[in-house]
């Protein structure tokens, strides 16, 4: 079992029908983390809800998914709401020892949420 914590943000918007249909699969996708030994920070962020938590990130496709270990992101993009997809990309980002680019204000919201 792992002591690593990771952040694992949904940014969604309250009037998107994709992500009313892929909280069931996030949340499932952060269970399994969970049950696999990884300390998990879940957050469903409404971008129009939570506009302050996301500063200057503009947020154009849903759901966008935000993985951190840390404030290393990474991922930060996009993902089709499938849950295999939502899986292997999860497992991936565990298994990475470094981030990957991005906006400085992707680097911001991770960096908030940590203390969320």
């Amino acid at each position: 079992m792992t002591t690593q914590a990771l952040t694992v943000a949904c940014l969604c918007a309250a009037w998107c029908r994709t992500c009313d249909a892929y909280r069931a699969v996030f949340d499932a996708a952060v269970d399994e983390l969970r049950a696999s030994g990884w300390v998990v920070a879940a957050h469903w962020i409404d971008i129009e809800d939570e506009a302050d938590l996301l500063g200057d990130l503009d947020v154009e496709t849903f759901p966008t998914l935000l993985v951190a270990h840390g404030v290393q992101v990474r991922f930060f993009g996009p993902l089709e709401p499938q849950p295999e997809t939502v899986r292997r990309m999860l497992l991936a980002a565990t298994a990475v020892e470094h981030g990957c680019p991005v906006p400085a204000a992707v680097e911001t919201l991770a960096a908030r949420l940590i203390r969320v």
